[in-house]
């Protein structure tokens, strides 16, 4: 046992559910605008492209070039208290949105949602990674990485729901205040391990070594490229698919909350829970590569399936492949999050994982969202309706892609790998 382990504040189990819980927040916060799409549109007088820049580029730069300070400031002083401060900051902007009154108030109020949220996901990474041992760890982020398709999924169903009995404005006014109210709890539950126990006294790091480090490991550049491009397909439909549902099937807006909501809660518990077991289990020892190999593998799967489901025309139908495809895009989350974790040293991980997220986010939130409603703008004149489902399809072609880069990755993944010596 590792004398970080022995030195633990708080049990590694509490730790993980309350940076769960404020996962999910990130995620429902997040979320919550997809499905109230049409009714923001319709209220502020948006076009497709408009809403596509607030729901991706107003987030995505914010999150983006925020997160390596913040997460060097993790680093440097305390982990829980800037996630604390990050969860108060995206839960008080998430509740500011429902005040908006036009695209540019929207837009200010989404880059504070992303700018709150930029500081929480590269320290929680970097904590479960010091509260958890390496033959673990692969399962707990797996486990932390359930804040996605969780929040993903209360968001589109709670704010389908609110929107629906009393308006758009509510859902941001209540899911902001759950938020708020949870960070006192957070600050209590949630230590940082002693940095002595964990560092040995080492001493601090620069951004500039951090990128040193990582400038010189193939396998980062190509697993961050590759989560990339599956994000602008991944972001892009989890914001526009229940717009799909009301546009081209004629679903009211709850039940298009529901039917997403189960797609996104089933399906996507299920793909993080295998993603983390799985490459625990076959990346043991010196078969790193398989934490490459698994998203690979299920994102060219995840094309076939997404394809199916949307050219159908009955729902029920398209379920069981949708329902496919939302566990096979997101299971590369534990692999990938876990391979990023272990290509630097403990006193890097924070950083290193900030400059993860700011290609991923910047790409893939930043793009998906937009490029989608762009080309359904683009497309209006001749598919009508329909054009949003078609721009979604064509977005699928990025999945191919990623898979290559991570094939690719997992050449490196071996010789990159930074294994951690015992006490």
């Amino acid at each position: 046992m590792s004398t970080a382990v022995r030195a633990l504040p708080r049990s590694p189990t509490l730790v993980l559910v309350f940076l769960l819980l404020a996962y999910i927040l990130n995620f429902l916060d997040r979320q919550l605008l997809s499905i109230l799409a049409d009714p923001i549109k319709t209220d502020l007088q948006l076009s497709d492209t408009q809403f596509g820049a607030i729901a991706g580029l107003a987030f995505a730069i914010m999150y983006s070039f925020a997160g390596v300070p913040l997460s060097y400031l993790a680093d440097r002083t305390s982990r829980s208290r800037v996630i604390a401060g990050a969860l108060l900051t995206f839960s008080g902007f998430t509740a500011l949105s429902g005040t908006a009154q036009g695209f540019w108030s929207l837009f200010l109020f989404r880059l504070g949602v992303g700018f709150g949220e930029a500081g929480g996901v590269a320290p929680s990474y970097a904590l479960i990674a010091d509260y958890f041992p390496p033959e673990k760890r692969g399962r707990a982020l797996g486990i932390y990485s359930l804040g996605v398709p969780v929040g993903l999924g209360i968001g589109v169903i709670a704010g389908g729901y609110i929107a629906e009995n009393i308006n758009w404005r509510a859902a941001f006014f209540i899911m902001g205040a759950v938020g708020v109210l949870l960070v006192p709890f957070f600050l209590w539950a949630v230590k940082d391990p002693s940095k002595t126990a964990l560092q040995s006294a080492a001493p601090k790091v620069g951004l500039g070594e951090v990128f040193r480090v990582i400038s010189r490991k193939p396998s980062f550049w190509l697993l961050a490229l590759a989560a990339s491009l599956s994000s602008v397909v991944g972001y892009g439909l989890a914001t526009w698919i229940p717009s799909v549902l009301i546009r081209s099937y004629g679903l009211q807006l709850s039940n298009a909350g529901f039917y997403m909501g189960g797609l996104l809660l089933i399906g996507g518990v299920i793909g993080v829970l295998a993603g983390g077991l799985l490459a625990d289990r076959l990346g043991h020892g010196k078969s790193k590569k398989w934490y490459a190999l698994l998203p690979a593998l299920a994102w060219l799967i995840t094309v076939p399936c997404y394809l199916f489901g949307l050219v159908t025309d009955n729902l029920w139908v398209a379920f069981v492949p949708l329902l496919i495809g939302n566990a096979l895009n997101i299971l590369w989350l534990g692999p990938v999050v876990t391979s990023i974790q272990h290509l630097v040293e403990p006193r890097m991980r924070a950083t290193a994982s900030s400059m993860f997220l700011l290609i991923n986010n910047f790409i893939g939130l930043g793009l998906g969202p937009l490029l989608i409603g762009a080309v359904s703008d683009e497309l209006r004149s001749t598919y009508g309706p329909d054009s949003l489902r078609i721009a979604a399809m064509t977005a699928l072609a990025f999945y191919a892609v990623a898979a290559v880069l991570a094939l690719w990755a997992s050449r490196y993944l071996s010789r990159d790998w930074v294994e951690e010596k015992a006490a």
